[in-house]
């Protein structure tokens, strides 16, 4: 038996086709193991790699093999136990590809699970997989800062990587026959005259004979020292700069750090946080995002402070979202802005401040934003503020969304249904 083994660096990344063909026949596994490393890692390890585990059964490769051929007739012997359709059992015991469960034995044989890594970015792919930001439009012209290269025309100037080879070819080519148009029609004509005189019987004039042969090679002279391809000739790619509009947007990210919530609530908070951060940063290149903690007091904050600071006090809710409409009011017109708010709370909220929060939502900030998310943390029935949000999802079915979280399994899973991509009709 001879083995060879393939030495050869992956220079250029040559393997990333056959990898990512890899990836995609196995997607369903990858984002399953996403999925569950997800839910079980810390606030600070949600976006490393992660290990990806194929079961047996799922190896197995479709093949192909010659069957017997021609026209042959077989006899089968009969039975008493058995009919067409029914199902074969599985034999007890014997030889098969096993987990590994068992008892030790001296037969059978078979073969372990496959696993392999997953890089950081693959990760990251897998686990923002066909999500987006709903109801993103884009927005006016205006003060636009966001601009796209646009093909207008060709010049005859221009750098280097620019260069179009084609209209250049085009260019000479068309120079050349403009330049040995008159020429060559003369050539032609030399050419016939000079055929009749030397077919002909009659002919004696040799000294016309050779008159006509100089003139022709004075004129195939003249179309040779014609430049194949000349500086005129040149092409260049024209670019211009167009404006774009926008689909700048902002996200507000509203956490209660009041003293309901404990610190299992508030670990599960920022570890929601971090997953629409991470995706944001991610996905969208004109994003700003906005943090305000509150829990009396409602304040905006950097994003250290939003993930770590230990402040803590009552509840009052309305106070976030005052502070959410006034930054909106003063800092991103809805014109030019595509505005999000994520909300997440345990929803235990001061007596007669839900209703406020009602108020607010409903009168001064859902005509304001694109898609407004609340997120309860409990493991208890919902909570005031949940009831009163209720009716605001009722208003404001297509921006309004509203999910619960129990415990740190559910966070991947809800935050995938509150930013899942919508199918347009």
């Amino acid at each position: 038996m001879s083995i060879i083994i393939d030495r050869r660096l992956n220079g250029k990344n040559k393997s990333t086709v056959n990898r990512q063909r890899f990836l995609d026949r196995y997607r369903k596994h990858i984002k399953k193991a996403v999925s569950e490393a997800v839910n079980k890692r810390s606030i600070t390890d949600v976006e490393s790699g992660s290990q990806v585990t194929i079961p047996t059964k799922d190896l197995s490769e479709p093949r192909f093999q010659h069957g017997q051929g021609g026209r042959y007739k077989q006899v089968h012997p009969g039975n008493k136990e058995f009919i067409s359709g029914d199902r074969i059992k599985r034999p007890s015991g014997g030889s098969g590809q096993g987990s590994g469960k068992g008892k030790a034995g001296n037969s059978g044989e078979g073969m372990d699970e496959f696993s392999f890594q997953i890089n950081h970015e693959e990760f990251l792919n897998h686990m923002f997989d066909n999500l987006e930001l709903p109801n993103l439009v884009r927005k006016q012209l205006q003060d636009a800062t966001e601009f796209k290269m646009k093909h207008a025309g060709y010049s005859s100037e221009g750098s280097p990587d620019r260069l179009n080879i084609v209209r250049s070819l085009r260019s000479a080519h068309a120079r050349r026959i403009a330049l040995g148009g008159g020429a060559r029609k003369e050539v032609r004509a030399l050419r016939r005259q000079l055929r009749e005189l030397e077919v002909s019987p009659e002919a004696t004039d040799t000294q016309l004979v050779e008159e006509l042969r100089e003139k022709i090679r004075e004129l195939n002279g003249k179309l040779k020292k014609l430049p194949f391809i000349d500086d005129f000739d040149l092409k260049y790619n024209n670019l211009i700069k167009v404006p774009s509009p926008s689909n700048k947007a902002v996200m507000f990210c509203v956490m209660d750090v009041s003293g309901s919530m404990t610190q299992e609530i508030k670990d599960m908070a920022k570890r929601f946080f971090i997953l629409l951060y991470l995706f944001l940063q991610r996905n969208y290149k004109q994003i700003e995002v906005v943090f305000i903690r509150h829990h009396t007091a409602a304040k905006e904050v950097d994003e250290d402070d939003f993930f770590y600071s230990r402040e803590t006090g009552g509840t009052i809710v309305s106070s976030a979202l005052e502070m959410t409409r006034d930054i909106i009011n003063n800092r991103y017109n809805p014109v030019d802005w595509n505005i999000y708010v994520a909300q997440a709370s345990d929803g235990d909220n001061w007596e007669g401040d839900s209703s406020v929060c009602s108020k607010i939502l409903t009168e001064q900030i859902m005509s304001k934003v694109q898609y407004f998310s609340y997120v309860e943390i409990t493991d208890r029935a919902h909570q005031n503020l949940w009831r009163e949000y209720e009716s605001v999802a009722e208003s404001f079915a297509d921006q309004f969304a509203m999910q619960q979280i129990k415990t740190p399994n559910d966070i991947y899973p809800v935050f995938r249904r509150l930013f899942e991509k919508k199918e347009t009709v």
